[in-house]
């Protein structure tokens, strides 16, 4: 009978306590909550009532009222149907391509480099360093670059690499060049981080195990990078899709390479049809997600969502 009094008292004192606990994380959590729902949720909510608005009759540009106007996707999706593809398919090659480059740099950078802290410490700054200009920028910068006057074009043209009259800027290999660069970094870091914890006495257990290089690579090495390859990719893809910036004709695109946010910016900025850009981006909240969804399931990393 003492023990199970004394086992009750103890309960009895411990209930309180996580109560107590349970209060405290509730008020820590508390102004985060309120963060997401007042910049997020209430955005977003906003957004769905826009999507369905319809014209004021006899009204001036841009005056729209509360309607259920479901109609306003079925026409975004028939009219802006070959930007959206587009879109999708310039942050695919974008994406794999920032892979190709990104992954080499986060091996050297995480594993050659892992004996000498301070050039580890300098190459991974080197990769951060674009961060400091400003995204539009580095774009802008690379227009000049690639324009016809530049140097590396007249040397292009010069050898005769170029067609004659052929612009670089303007062109879908501009705007996939100007994605893949301004998201290498957002591709490397992830992958470096899994690389720097990477064991190498496992790579070592491949080449004793007669596995060649290249085996021991695919095998053993891709594997345990992959959960910085999936972020990776997901953290390329996703802002890739959305982007406006570079496939703008102000800056590396045209009217011919115009994605899904130019459109948006369009129609919210210019046109003022504020209930088809509305439309537009929860189509490609819609799209992204389920495209990011079915991957990460087919990668085998569902903790990632």
């Amino acid at each position: 009978m003492a023990f199970g009094a004394f086992g009750g008292t103890a309960t009895a004192v411990a209930e309180p306590a996580v109560r107590k606990r349970s209060k405290v994380a509730l008020i820590l959590l508390l102004p985060g909550i309120l963060y997401l729902g007042l910049f997020f949720l209430a955005p977003l909510f906003s957004l769905v009532l826009t999507s369905f608005q319809a014209p004021v009759e006899f009204g001036d540009i841009g005056q729209y009222q509360t309607a259920f106007k479901w109609e306003n996707y079925t026409t975004v999706i028939s009219t802006y149907g070959e930007h959206i593809i587009r879109s999708f398919i310039f942050a695919a090659v974008a994406t794999v391509l920032a892979l190709l480059f990104s992954f080499p740099i986060a091996y050297f950078i995480g594993v050659t480099l892992r004996r000498f802290p301070l050039v580890q410490a300098l190459a991974l700054t080197l990769v951060i360093a674009p961060f400091f200009i400003s995204f539009l920028l580095r774009t802008l910068a690379w227009k000049q670059l690639l324009s016809d006057e530049s140097p590396f074009v007249s040397f292009l043209n010069t050898i005769q690499l170029l067609p004659e009259g052929a612009h670089v800027t303007g062109t879908a290999f501009s705007v996939i060049f100007g994605l893949t660069y301004n998201f290498i970094p957002f591709m490397t870091l992830p992958i470096y981080t899994s690389l720097e914890k990477l064991d190498l006495r496992y790579v070592e257990a491949g080449g004793d195990l007669y596995a060649s290089p290249a085996s021991t690579f695919f095998r053993v090495t891709v594997p345990l990078a992959a959960p910085g390859i999936i972020s990776g990719m997901l953290l390329t893809f996703i802002p890739a899709a959305g982007d406006y910036i570079n496939a703008s004709r102000d800056f590396l695109g045209s009217t011919d390479t115009a994605m899904i946010g130019n459109v948006i910016e369009a129609n919210f900025l210019v046109l003022q049809n504020y209930p088809t850009a509305a439309a537009l981006s929860l189509v490609l909240m819609a799209a992204i997600l389920i495209f990011v969804s079915i991957y990460v399931k087919k990668s085998g990393t569902d903790d990632l969502i």
